[in-house]
């Protein structure tokens, strides 16, 4: 009898102590919120978007973003919404309710080109704007949002607003503005990557007023993906390597934009490589007879820029992978994260090195003086 009641203290024993390392497991592993991001595939269903021969916008779009998503749902910071999986008609002002009901962090919409002239080319990327731009801008407006006029009621969803004038909502734009830097920002990364690796024409970044766009309560961009009314890239669009190159242009860029603007603020700290950081040390003038060395400027210290945010960040080393000397500042809409108070440029290009090298590859130096900061 003994024995058993010993055996019973030693199982309720055992049975406690395992509970009480679960919970402090559960401590390490809290989960960081996932990155949301709602890929719109544009057009669908009896909108087939532009058609040139035997080849449509719709189906292109769609292979795009499954291309794209598909590599983003294999990163678990990422959580991939999309508006539309299959060859159906959705209307705009539900790809955008899609994205407002996920709380999405991005909206990326993408879509082929066309134009009267054949010969034009390129891809551009467009976000929220007023500006009336160019007749040939406007027309790229005008198409987009006349998918609008396919819709049922569409008279009572759009109350105000005249798909073919850009324009009228340009009243109701003031709610949207603070998403247009992180908008511009994942924009340009866009262009420069179809310019880098598919040497594509470079149209630039453009802003306007689409419905899409408007209608989506977060930082979004509209992607010109390319002309189908142009020949090579009609051909280059409508093949498995073209369609895979595109995916993989966009698929960087928001990459990119994740790594500069999205911080987890959670940061194992097993996992960070120990990686000496220099001494933010000013230095001597030496003599002319050995060189010219470089002198700290009085009033003058240089910072890097490791990322920027909508969130609020405590400003601890341990947040951004053990980098030193962290500060925040508050500019515009967003929170800017800096590392080091260096007195000369050599020390700090030495600490964007470190930088780099923990991940933050978006990372630059800018130079505080008297309150102000500016990109060097």
């Amino acid at each position: 009898m003994k024995t058993k009641i010993l055996l019973f203290i030693a199982l309720v024993a055992t049975a406690m102590f395992a509970t009480a390392e679960t919970a402090v497991d559960s401590t390490i592993t809290v989960p960081v919120k996932p990155f949301v991001i709602v890929l719109d595939a544009g057009h669908g269903g009896h909108d087939p978007g532009k058609v040139v021969g035997s080849v449509n916008e719709k189906n292109i779009a769609l292979v795009i973003v499954k291309l794209v998503g598909a590599r983003l749902e294999r990163n678990p910071a990422f959580k991939v919404i999309y508006t539309r999986k299959t060859d159906v008609f959705i209307p705009l002002s539900e790809r955008a309710a899609i994205a407002n009901r996920a709380k999405a962090d991005f909206f990326v919409s993408v879509h082929c080109n066309a134009a009267d002239a054949h010969g034009a080319a390129g891809n551009e990327t467009w976000v929220l704007g007023t500006s009336r731009g160019s007749e040939a801008n406007l027309e790229v407006v005008r198409r987009e949002n006349n998918v609008i006029l396919l819709e049922d009621n569409y008279e009572e969803r759009y109350v105000g607003f005249d798909p073919k004038d850009p324009s009228s909502f340009a009243g109701a734009l003031i709610a949207t503005e603070e998403y247009l830097e992180s908008s511009i920002d994942l924009a340009a990364k866009v262009q420069n990557n179809f310019l880098r690796d598919l040497a594509r024409k470079n149209r630039g970044v453009k802003q306007a007023n689409f419905a899409v766009l408007r209608l989506s309560y977060m930082p979004s961009v509209l992607i010109e993906t390319g002309f189908l009314t142009n020949a090579e890239e009609k051909a280059f669009l409508n093949s498995d390597a073209g369609q895979q190159k595109v995916a993989n242009a966009i698929f960087n860029s928001i990459m990119q934009y994740h790594t500069n603007r999205d911080i987890n603020d959670f940061v194992i700290q097993d996992l960070i490589p120990d990686i000496a950081i220099p001494d933010a040390v000013a230095e001597k003038a030496s003599t002319p007879a050995t060189g010219q060395v470089e002198i700290a400027k009085k009033g003058i210290v240089y910072k890097i820029q490791l990322a920027a945010s909508s969130s609020k960040i405590e400003e601890q080393s341990s947040n951004f992978k053990n980098l030193p000397k962290i500060s925040r500042a508050h500019i515009g809409n967003l929170y800017k994260y800096f590392s080091g108070a260096e007195p000369t440029e050599k020390a700090a290009r030495e600490l964007l090195a470190v930088a780099k090298s923990r991940g933050y590859t978006e990372a630059f130096i800018v130079i505080e003086q008297n309150g102000v900061i500016k990109k060097l």
